[in-house]
């Protein structure tokens, strides 16, 4: 069967196709390389909010990037943040990317669960999540695309651990909005 893409999916399989880029220009011995990386990085955040913005505004929902623009997301913050803990290599850098990857994996199980009980409205992403998110991303596009231990990598450090602090509040939030339906005998 044929698969009819969209502008919003294409994005979506764009920020996937970008993570093998990014690890290469991460990795590479250049002085340019760290300020590529980062603009990779920050091509696929924007495309994260494009997808989404484009999809609800040109009516282009579908089922294929319901799925795989959460997964694309993940994927792209997760394997930074692991490329970061290995850079920098000390505690203070594991902490939050640990913590942010954590909650991913907690979200996404407590989403999937709530699915299938027909309340997946009930955990929608919240102003909170937004705010959480774009700290992420920028506290990260930092992260990689200057000197570790810089001036303005530290900028980027403190975003990170403000990001960190908001994920796990969204997830107190989320749940506490399951709570109910977590406890529930069957």
């Amino acid at each position: 069967m044929l698969l009819k893409m969209n502008i919003p999916n294409l994005l979506t399989l764009l920020r996937i196709g970008l993570i093998p880029v990014l690890v290469l220009c991460y990795y590479l011995p250049y002085a340019w390389a760290p300020m590529a990386a980062g603009a990779i990085f920050a091509v696929a955040a924007v495309t994260d909010w494009l997808d989404g913005y484009l999809a609800r505004r040109w009516d282009q929902s579908s089922a294929l990037g319901a799925f795989l623009d959460p997964v694309a997301d993940k994927l792209m913050v997760s394997l930074a943040l692991v490329l970061l803990v290995e850079t920098f290599a000390q505690p203070w850098m594991t902490i939050p990317a640990m913590i942010i990857i954590g909650r991913e994996i907690v979200i996404s199980a407590l989403r999937e669960w709530m699915a299938e009980l027909g309340k997946r409205a009930s955990i929608a992403v919240s102003n909170i999540g937004k705010v959480k998110t774009a700290l992420q991303m920028i506290s990260i596009f930092v992260l990689i695309s200057f000197e570790p231990f810089s001036t303005v990598s530290w900028a980027g450090v403190a975003a990170l651990y403000a990001a960190a602090l908001l994920t796990l509040w969204s997830m107190i939030l989320y749940i506490k909005a399951a709570w109910p339906d977590l406890t529930e005998e069957l």
